[in-house]
């Protein structure tokens, strides 16, 4: 079913290559259905994750060694692993649909150790992976389970898309620039006659708050996929030191350090912060006509169960969070 052509508003979380890759004892996912189970007693119906589809169009049934991206952070795999994709992701997709849960696609395009994301040269060759993907689950008796397509996670930041060259002179996660927009538009219009029923889409996190950019003529999108982060709508993490740091507990040490502190002598700023912006993106919504589901709206992002730390400033954050997103037009997600 497509996304749109739903009636009630879903409840959609992200659960990105962590399905596949965070498998072991403990790590959440070791058994899907007692995860799929635990999300739909939370009141969730549908997650999106990432088949690997530019590794399918290679070779379904290889092996491949996945690099990991960082080691510090609870998303994936922390350290290099092999993994089989194409049998364990039709058991995940049954697994969904015993549980009744739908199943958006994305991808990180993750890395492996031959980089075979690089042999993307072309929008047509973006949207050959994801025909091939769809032609693998619908060959499976599975496409019943899918709702939607994003071609890219927060598109066209390097780090999940290596392949693609932007116009000169863009800044990180330009999704609106000229070479972007064409990119976007060819690649959907590729890939439209393979998938007549799905809705397609790119998600976005940078330039989300810039009025001049959110004129840029997205008609070519199904629905709006907007990744809302506290880090880039307000000056929190400037505030007290933070920057990402993916190979060093040093960014989450700092956080635990300051953080709650600093939240707490004006929680209000940093609420409003994060509710201006979701109120913007729906706004944006409303604006285009086009539907909008966010699987990413991110407070405070980094920040481990560690022990003995307190999580009683956090707890409002994601109350906020929550309450804002189910009143406008689309859905809120968090982890697992």
């Amino acid at each position: 079913m497509r996304l749109t052509a739903t009636k009630a508003p879903r409840a959609i979380t992200m659960w990105d290559f962590s399905w596949l890759e965070r498998r072991w004892p403990g790590a959440g996912f070791e058994d899907w259905d007692a995860a799929l189970s635990a999300l739909v007693e939370r009141g969730y119906d549908s997650v999106r994750i990432d088949p690997y589809p530019h590794l399918l169009a290679i070779d379904p049934h290889a092996e491949y060694r996945l690099i990991p991206v960082w080691t510090q952070h609870d998303w994936g795999a922390p350290y290099a692993m092999n993994v089989r994709i194409h049998d364990p992701l039709m058991d995940f997709l049954r697994a969904c649909r015993r549980h009744g849960v739908g199943v958006g696609l994305s991808t990180w395009f993750r890395q492996d150790s031959m980089n075979y994301r690089l042999r993307i040269k072309t929008p047509e060759d973006h949207a050959a992976i994801w025909a091939r993907t769809l032609e693998l689950i619908d060959k499976a008796g599975l496409s019943d389970t899918l709702i939607y397509v994003d071609f890219c996670n927060e598109w066209p930041i390097p780090t999940w898309a290596p392949f693609f060259a932007n116009t000169p002179g863009s800044r990180v996660g330009d999704w609106h620039s000229a070479a972007s927009m064409q990119w976007m538009e060819r690649s959907i219009k590729a890939l439209r006659p393979s998938a007549p029923d799905l809705d397609l889409t790119y998600s976005f996190t940078r330039d989300l708050l810039n009025p001049e950019k959110l004129k840029a003529d997205i008609g070519f999108l199904d629905f709006l996929e907007p990744h809302i982060w506290m880090s880039y709508t307000t000056d929190f993490d400037s505030q007290i030191g933070y920057a990402l740091q993916n190979f060093d507990p040093v960014g989450y040490e700092l956080l635990a350090a300051r953080g709650p502190r600093h939240y707490r002598a004006d929680p209000a700023k940093w609420q409003r912060g994060l509710t201006d912006a979701i109120d913007i993106m729906a706004d944006w919504s409303a604006r285009t006509g086009k539907p909008m589901a966010s699987t990413e709206c991110w407070a405070t992002v980094n920040y481990k169960d560690g022990p003995g730390l307190d999580w009683d400033w956090a707890e409002p954050q994601i109350s906020v969070r929550r309450s804002s997103t189910a009143c406008g037009v689309t859905l809120n997600g968090i982890r697992n």
